[in-house]
């Protein structure tokens, strides 16, 4: 060992020994010495490693071991064995075993129970023991992916940096509930618990291959077609249909009608019914691409569901859906309006802080890039067709017609461009505010037919709210000022009115593509902004521990 680690260590490990009423280190440990000599070897390496398995966090490792004078951890062989069933049941959280050393451990460990490793061995299976454990906590705590690696605008994250995970661990082991202390680091909010049930399940139904139904004709109750009995094989085995004797019959009947709208129903389809190309293609998604939505979900909810406020709104941009929740009740729901693929809601999370009744809408920079500039370029009215002002910089209206658009290349032109409260203003009735960087708010909307389609991927980015005046009854909770008539009353008057919160509600942007209602049915959703795919690719590459804090408003 180095005496420069070798010093700072002691001095660190004689200091949290005594706090941890621990006796100070001594020289004759072989073993001590040994786990001391497998760390000092880290100083030089370029990625620290024990039998080729990576060690994912080397720097709490060496705090760790030095705090307790470099003596092995595991010397007790019940903290051992729960850990090992710790780390083997990682896989009912979607998690792979191997992230943790499992195989390798469990080889060191059949060499050790043989008695004839060497210090040098058990030193490296103690401090892997370790490193498997901050490895597994760390997962189940925050998700194995950051996802702001692959999505800037996410603030969610929560990091490890403001714990004293030596002392925890410490605990652990002193107590001897290893395996207990890591059950209580999974996330309990019903959402979690449903997934995890369901991945068991489809897991289990992985094993009976079952075959893909051909496309042809769209099938209408009362049809008759000889993929039926295929089709309702599929939904005995999606659990939409119950098992009948009359498996062969090439009829679509009333009952199998049922199972499909309860089908289509569950996928985010039109629920009528009729078997076209898109119900097919939801019938014949792979059950391993089931899974590995599955999975991603359950990763996405170790980063969102730990931690979360009593009462929040949530938006869940892939379902097109808006809930208020309290406790873990969802008290109301309403469709909802998200960005076009190429002008994505970003996923994020804030406070709403006040709404505004009869709102104007002053047009962001990127819809006047995007939209705007270019037709008023074409044709300068096309402003005022659309029930919008120009409005200069000294506050005067300006006649779109004498204005040179043309000169203009950017979103940041030196006018205004705002409508007018009413009933045909683009944010409708009301607008709910919270602080983002993005120009991102819930609001009404004119384009209430939208909210009959199954794909309602229409807006440039913000969230357009069914139902957004009862929305914002809910979050004013201020029944003797602001009841629905009350409400009503101002929005009638269509006068604009800011009107303050009296608490802030939290407000979470979120994507999940699979999920359990309230009714105990799995749902799955398209991917309409590709993250599925990315967030599966880094649930498969190597651990990487997030380095820094992230930004949370209100938090």
């Amino acid at each position: 060992m180095t005496l420069r680690l070798w010093f700072a260590c002691a001095a660190l490990a004689c200091t949290a020994s005594l706090a941890l009423g621990q006796p100070a280190p001594t020289d004759s440990d072989p073993l001590a010495q040994a786990i001391a000599a497998e760390l000092d070897a880290w100083t030089i390496a370029d990625e620290p490693t024990i039998h080729g398995a990576r060690i994912a966090l080397p720097e709490r490792l060496q705090e760790f071991y030095a705090r307790r004078g470099f003596r092995p951890a595991w010397n007790n062989a019940r903290n051992a064995e729960q850990l090992h069933r710790a780390l083997a049941e990682s896989y009912e959280e979607g998690l792979d075993s191997k992230d943790y050393h499992l195989p390798l451990l469990s080889e060191l460990s059949t060499q050790i129970t043989g008695g004839a490793a060497s210090d040098a061995l058990r030193a490296q299976y103690d401090v892997l023991l370790t490193d498997a454990l901050l490895r597994l906590a760390y997962h189940l705590s925050f998700g194995k992916v950051d996802p702001q690696t692959f999505d800037a605008q996410w603030n969610y994250g929560r990091t490890l940096a403001s714990m004293d995970v030596s002392r925890k661990v410490e605990e652990a082991l002193a107590a001897e509930d290893i395996y207990q202390r890591v059950e209580t680091l999974k996330p309990t909010h019903s959402l979690y618990t449903g997934l995890q049930r369901e991945l068991a399940r489809y897991r289990a139904a992985a094993e009976t291959p079952t075959a893909t139904i051909a496309p042809g004709p769209t099938l209408r109750p009362g049809d008759s077609d000889a993929r039926v009995p295929l089709l309702r094989a599929r939904l005995i085995a999606s659990g939409d249909l119950e098992q009948t004797t009359a498996t062969d019959s090439l009829d679509y009947d009333a009952a199998l009608e049922a199972a499909v709208r309860s089908f289509q129903a569950r996928m985010g389809l039109t629920s009528d019914g009729v078997i076209g190309a898109g119900t097919i293609a939801e019938l014949n998604v792979p059950i391993a691409d089931r899974i590995r939505q599955l999975r991603v979900n359950l990763d996405r909810g170790r980063v969102l569901l730990q931690d979360l406020p009593d009462e929040f709104v949530v938006v869940n941009i892939a379902a097109y859906t808006v809930y208020f929740v309290r406790g873990q009740q969802i008290v109301w729901q309403s469709r909802a309006q998200v960005g076009k693929p190429y002008r994505r809601t970003p996923i994020f999370r804030s406070e709403i802080s006040y709404v505004v009744l009869n709102p104007t809408w002053t047009v962001p920079p990127g819809i006047i890039e995007q939209d705007i500039l270019p037709a008023a370029q074409r044709d300068p009215a096309t402003i005022t067709r659309k029930g919008l002002r120009v409005i200069d910089a000294q506050g005067q209206e300006v006649d779109p017609a004498s204005v040179d658009w043309s000169r203009y290349r950017g979103g940041h032109i030196p006018y205004t461009l705002r409508q007018d409260p009413g009933p045909a203003n683009a944010l409708g009735r009301v607008k709910l505010m919270f602080a983002n960087p993005y120009f991102v708010y819930l609001h009404d909307t004119p384009s209430q037919a939208l909210f009959d389609r199954s794909d309602r991927a229409f807006s440039s980015g913000c969230v357009r709210v069914e139902r957004a005046l009862e929305l914002t009854e809910l979050v004013l909770d201020d029944p003797e000022h602001w009841s629905a008539a009350s409400i009503a009353t101002v929005v009638e008057q269509g006068e604009l009115r800011n009107v303050t919160l009296k608490k802030n509600v939290p407000v979470l942007l979120a994507y999940w593509t699979a999920w359990v209602d309230p009714q105990g049915r799995m749902n799955f959703r398209r991917d309409i902004y590709g993250q599925d795919a990315k967030w599966a690719q880094a649930l498969e590459a190597r651990f990487a521990v997030r380095a820094r804090p992230l930004f949370q408003p209100g938090r």
